[in-house]
């Protein structure tokens, strides 16, 4: 399976392995029945609970087919709502254990996958060939609409489940500090244990302190109100987390 190395902004280099054609093809497909399903099942309540047919019996055919669209018109979001609700995931990458992630190493935002979904009409346009012809050539089994969002989609299936490199020891008594910390997610919070866990390592002073800056602009915090240093700071960070998550160790 090909792999992307992901630079996250602290400089360190991770690896995941990128989901392959078939994968994101099936959750493609996945996507589309449960569009479908839903579709018909619209329609269905609009005809018998609403008594629609009877009301549009006598409309001509351009009118019946801009109702389909009308109707139709919420599966045109249903990439773009998922994506943004779970986390760079559908119904149908949640199945394929695929997701959808940012570059940088952080979690994709709601632009990201706004890109993403205004690419898709390309990227399915001429009977998909734009898309396929995108993720062959691209070692990453990248379409247009990833390479445009600056986002790689891969596969969970051999990494280690986030929750086990986000998990900290804290003690029944432990008080925290940050409350912002819950606005991070998991993958964030994986992102930052990683680079500290390797940057104390490594004893290097500078990752360390461009993780501590980049968690304060995350998190909206002035360096001069916190009387920690670097260190204890992210490790806080970290230890916060766990606490106003609930993560059991």
């Amino acid at each position: 399976m090909a792999q992307i190395d992901i630079n996250t902004s602290q400089n360190v280099n991770l690896t995941f392995t990128t989901a392959n054609i078939g994968e994101r093809f099936l959750a493609f497909v996945v996507d589309n029945i449960i569009k479908i399903v839903f579709f018909y099942i619209l329609v269905y309540l609009l005809e018998d609970a609403l008594n629609l047919r009877a009301y549009v019996a006598n409309w001509d055919s351009f009118s019946l087919e801009g109702l389909n669209v009308i109707v139709g018109l919420p599966l045109l979001f249903y990439t773009l709502v998922f994506e943004s609700l779970m986390e760079g995931q559908t119904p149908g990458k949640k199945l394929l254990k695929i997701k959808v992630v940012k570059i940088d190493g952080f979690q994709a935002s709601f632009p990201d996958y706004l890109i993403r979904w205004v690419f898709r009409m390309v990227d399915l346009g001429l009977f998909f060939i734009p898309g396929f012809i995108s993720m062959i050539v691209t070692k990453t089994n990248s379409r247009l609409g990833d390479i445009a969002s600056g986002t790689a989609v891969i596969s969970l299936k051999n990494n280690i489940n986030i929750s086990h490199t986000i998990l900290e020891k804290i003690s029944n008594d432990y008080v925290p500090t940050f409350p912002q910390v819950i606005s991070l997610t998991d993958n964030d919070v994986r992102i930052i244990k990683e680079n500290f866990v390797k940057a104390k390592e490594s004893q290097d002073k500078k990752i360390i302190s461009k993780l501590a800056n980049k968690i304060l602009e995350i998190l909206k915090l002035n360096r001069d109100d916190i009387p920690l240093t670097e260190s204890k700071f992210i490790d806080t960070i970290i230890k916060d987390y766990n606490f106003y998550t609930g993560k059991d160790v």
